[in-house]
Protein backbone atom coordinates (compact mmCIF):
# COMPACT_ATOMS: atom_id res chain seq x y z
CA UNK A 1 0.00 0.00 0.00
CA UNK A 2 2.61 2.59 1.01
CA UNK A 3 4.02 2.25 -2.63
CA UNK A 4 0.10 3.13 -3.71
CA UNK A 5 0.12 6.16 -1.74
CA UNK A 6 3.39 7.14 -2.72
CA UNK A 7 2.06 7.51 -6.51
CA UNK A 8 -1.20 9.12 -5.30
CA UNK A 9 0.43 12.07 -2.97
CA UNK A 10 3.39 12.87 -6.14
CA UNK A 11 -0.19 13.23 -8.55
CA UNK A 12 -1.55 15.22 -5.40
CA UNK A 13 1.37 17.44 -5.67
CA UNK A 14 1.29 17.96 -9.34
CA UNK A 15 -2.33 18.19 -9.28
CA UNK A 16 -1.72 21.33 -6.53
CA UNK A 17 0.70 22.64 -8.91
CA UNK A 18 -1.40 22.47 -11.67
CA UNK A 19 -4.27 25.04 -9.90
CA UNK A 20 -6.95 23.21 -11.43
CA UNK A 21 -9.25 21.40 -9.06
CA UNK A 22 -10.47 19.02 -11.49
CA UNK A 23 -6.55 17.55 -11.08
CA UNK A 24 -6.97 17.38 -7.39
CA UNK A 25 -10.50 16.84 -5.92
CA UNK A 26 -10.56 13.60 -7.31
CA UNK A 27 -7.81 12.54 -5.09
CA UNK A 28 -10.26 13.58 -2.00
CA UNK A 29 -13.11 11.28 -0.51
CA UNK A 30 -16.20 13.04 -0.98
CA UNK A 31 -16.70 12.82 2.36
CA UNK A 32 -13.07 14.34 3.22
CA UNK A 33 -12.44 16.95 6.05
CA UNK A 34 -9.57 18.77 6.42
CA UNK A 35 -7.73 21.30 8.86
CA UNK A 36 -5.51 24.15 7.50
CA UNK A 37 -3.94 26.88 10.21
CA UNK A 38 -4.55 29.16 7.63
CA UNK A 39 -8.24 28.82 7.96
CA UNK A 40 -10.77 29.93 10.08
CA UNK A 41 -12.95 26.62 9.59
CA UNK A 42 -12.26 23.23 9.17
CA UNK A 43 -12.91 22.71 5.39
CA UNK A 44 -15.84 19.69 4.40
CA UNK A 45 -16.39 17.97 1.71
CA UNK A 46 -15.06 18.84 -1.71
CA UNK A 47 -16.22 21.98 -2.11
CA UNK A 48 -14.72 22.58 0.96
CA UNK A 49 -11.47 21.39 -0.13
CA UNK A 50 -12.02 23.49 -3.46
CA UNK A 51 -12.57 26.34 -1.73
CA UNK A 52 -9.45 26.57 0.02
CA UNK A 53 -7.44 25.62 -3.02
CA UNK A 54 -8.76 28.66 -4.93
CA UNK A 55 -8.03 31.04 -1.80
CA UNK A 56 -4.47 30.00 -1.75
CA UNK A 57 -4.15 30.15 -5.84
CA UNK A 58 -5.67 33.23 -6.27
CA UNK A 59 -3.76 34.85 -3.37
CA UNK A 60 -0.55 32.99 -5.22
CA UNK A 61 -0.93 32.84 -9.05
CA UNK A 62 2.28 30.74 -9.39
CA UNK A 63 1.99 28.85 -6.08
CA UNK A 64 4.24 26.06 -6.40
CA UNK A 65 4.28 23.55 -3.55
CA UNK A 66 7.36 21.13 -3.60
CA UNK A 67 7.92 17.75 -1.84
CA UNK A 68 11.15 17.71 0.67
CA UNK A 69 10.33 14.67 2.41
CA UNK A 70 7.24 12.04 2.23
CA UNK A 71 6.57 9.34 5.19
CA UNK A 72 4.07 6.74 4.46
CA UNK A 73 2.80 4.27 6.84
CA UNK A 74 -0.37 1.99 6.53
CA UNK A 75 -3.24 4.31 5.06
CA UNK A 76 -1.21 8.08 6.51
CA UNK A 77 1.46 10.07 4.99
CA UNK A 78 2.91 13.08 6.33
CA UNK A 79 5.14 14.95 3.53
CA UNK A 80 7.59 18.01 4.53
CA UNK A 81 6.81 20.66 2.06
CA UNK A 82 8.06 24.13 0.78
CA UNK A 83 5.62 26.55 -0.87
CA UNK A 84 6.89 29.19 -2.94
CA UNK A 85 4.71 32.62 -4.88
CA UNK A 86 4.07 35.83 -5.17
CA UNK A 87 1.36 37.52 -3.12
CA UNK A 88 -1.02 39.01 -5.51
CA UNK A 89 -4.52 38.73 -4.50
CA UNK A 90 -6.15 38.77 -0.70
CA UNK A 91 -5.34 36.22 1.65
CA UNK A 92 -6.27 36.16 5.34
CA UNK A 93 -7.54 39.86 5.41
CA UNK A 94 -3.84 41.08 3.73
CA UNK A 95 -3.89 42.85 0.55
CA UNK A 96 -1.93 42.20 -2.32
CA UNK A 97 1.64 42.87 -1.41
CA UNK A 98 3.00 41.73 -4.54
CA UNK A 99 6.05 40.56 -2.44
CA UNK A 100 7.65 36.70 -3.01
CA UNK A 101 7.23 34.56 -0.72
CA UNK A 102 8.87 30.91 0.48
CA UNK A 103 7.07 29.19 3.43
CA UNK A 104 7.42 25.55 4.86
CA UNK A 105 4.62 23.49 6.36
CA UNK A 106 3.67 19.78 6.91
CA UNK A 107 0.52 17.88 5.55
CA UNK A 108 -0.59 14.80 7.47
CA UNK A 109 -3.61 13.09 5.76
CA UNK A 110 -5.58 9.64 6.33
CA UNK A 111 -6.62 7.70 3.42
CA UNK A 112 -9.92 5.86 2.83
CA UNK A 113 -10.43 3.55 -0.02
CA UNK A 114 -7.35 5.23 -1.58
CA UNK A 115 -8.80 8.22 -1.40
CA UNK A 116 -7.79 11.38 1.49
CA UNK A 117 -10.14 11.38 4.36
CA UNK A 118 -8.94 13.60 6.26
CA UNK A 119 -5.53 16.22 5.95
CA UNK A 120 -4.44 18.56 8.68
CA UNK A 121 -2.07 21.03 6.80
CA UNK A 122 0.33 22.88 9.47
CA UNK A 123 2.82 25.85 8.17
CA UNK A 124 4.87 28.83 8.78
CA UNK A 125 2.18 31.42 9.24
CA UNK A 126 4.50 33.56 10.85
CA UNK A 127 7.03 33.21 8.09
CA UNK A 128 4.62 34.62 5.16
CA UNK A 129 3.80 37.49 7.65
CA UNK A 130 7.64 38.04 8.08
CA UNK A 131 8.17 37.63 4.00
CA UNK A 132 4.96 39.92 3.77
CA UNK A 133 6.81 42.37 5.54
CA UNK A 134 3.71 42.63 8.39
CA UNK A 135 5.84 41.12 10.73
CA UNK A 136 9.50 42.13 12.43
CA UNK A 137 12.02 39.79 11.40
CA UNK A 138 14.06 37.16 14.22
CA UNK A 139 16.85 38.29 15.26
Amino acid sequence: MSRELSGVMDQLIVGWNSHDPDQVLPFYHPACQGIDVGQARPQNGREGIRQTLRRYWDAFPDLTIVNHEMVIQDERAAVSWVGRGTHHGHMMNIPPTHRAVEVRGMSFFQFEDGLVIRSTHVWDVAGLLRALRLLPELD
